[in-house]
């Protein structure tokens, strides 16, 4: 099964070479993306029955990750939130584990256990 993913990231190229890495390793469908979070917030709860996944960065052009993750405290059971920062500190960590994310991943050192995780995610 492919896994439908969003991406919350205003960076393109590393939502580019993100995309490129999943779609290679880990049979990762992208739907879509957002650059701020207003366009996070609105296109995922807009469109709540077309993604399995959504991969977001807390620091954007216009907003904050955490406005995307709060708005998104809703979601099916089946929906997974995943993290993505070059800022995964402890506080961070538990301030995500606070709005129901599923897991949080640092830029710098876990784009190999984010891969891991989309795998085992779409074996379902």
């Amino acid at each position: 099964m492919k896994l439908r993913t969003y991406i919350v990231e205003d960076n393109a190229t590393i939502r580019e070479n993100l995309i490129g890495t999943l779609e290679e390793l880990a049979s990762v469908e992208p739907v879509g993306f957002a650059e701020t979070e207003d366009e996070g917030k609105v296109w995922l709860k807009e469109r709540s029955g077309q993604w399995d996944l959504a991969i977001v960065d807390l620091f954007l052009r216009q907003g904050s990750g955490l406005g995307v993750l709060e708005a998104c405290r809703e979601r099916s059971p089946g929906q997974k939130m995943v993290v993505l920062s070059n800022y995964a500190t402890p506080d961070i960590r538990m301030r995500c584990a606070q709005l129901g994310v599923d897991a949080v991943f640092d830029k710098s050192n876990e784009i190999d256990a984010l891969v891991d995780y989309c795998v085992a995610h779409s074996r379902g």
